[in-house]
Parts: structure tokens; sequence; C-alpha cells
């Protein structure tokens, strides 16, 4: 969840850093962003942020924020920064505002691609995305 959870703003590349927030004992973190996977990742969001523009200009693109936050901000929940990293397919509407938006990527699908990438690449170990978690699991990708 903590990588599903991660917002545009959240991405460094010029530090290479990934801030982690609400992590275990509900802490954020800083975490190092790895070389090989920076073009990877800025392609992606280039894909990502072409979705949010088009999900605007049909009048839609925002965001749940955390806490008071769009109240606060009232903007923020269309700015790119706030955008997931990892947004869904479609869309959310909410029935009494009728505002459309999306959230991000549901776990299940995250654990089924890790669960079919495990099993293609031959490992016997029983791994899930939990075990990333550990760099000692005894994997090497």
């Amino acid at each position: 969840m903590e990588c599903l959870r991660l917002r545009v703003q959240d991405i460094d590349f010029a530090r290479n850093e990934i801030t982690v927030r609400g992590g275990k004992g509900s802490k954020d973190r800083i975490t190092m962003l790895p070389e090989s996977l920076r073009k990877p990742l800025q392609d992606d969001l280039k894909m990502v942020r072409a979705i949010h523009e088009k999900d605007l200009a049909e009048g839609w693109g925002r965001v749940l924020l955390p806490d008071a936050s769009d109240r606060k901000y009232p903007n923020a929940p269309v700015e790119w920064r706030w955008q997931w990293v990892f947004p869904q397919e479609n869309r959310w509407k909410n029935t009494k505002t009728t505002e459309e938006g999306r959230h991000h990527m549901d776990e299940s699908i995250m654990q089924r691609t890790v669960k079919e990438a495990v099993t293609a690449s031959g490992i016997t170990k029983r791994a899930s995305c939990h075990t990333f978690r550990h760099p000692s699991f005894g994997i090497r990708l």
C-alpha cells in the first residue's frame, strides 16, 4: 500500500529520493530512488500526466486528499503534484456532488501482478508484495 499511495510530489528526481508517507508505525520516511528506475518512472509519469490532463479537460481530474487538506487548499485536488503515481484505470464518482476523480490502483491488482511475475520467473520461494519490505529475503531480482 505504501507504493500505491505514492503521490507525484513524493518523488524527488533531483535528489533521487522517494518520500513514503504513513508507513510502518504511521511514520513518514525517505528512501532512495534507484537510478535504474529513474527513467522508467519518468516515462510512466508522463503517461499518468496525460491521463490527468485529459481528465481535467473533461472537467474531472480530482483526487481525495488527506485530513482537511482539500478545505485548506481548495485547488489542491486537481493539482498535478497531488495526483497518484499509480492511478486507477477508472474514475470514481461522488453521487452527492457528481465530482469524478481517480483513486490509486487497488492493491489486489498489484498483488496479482507480483504473484504472476514470481511464478513466471521460476522463483521457488514464496514471495509476495510484503516480501519486498525485507532486504534479506534471499531472492535476487
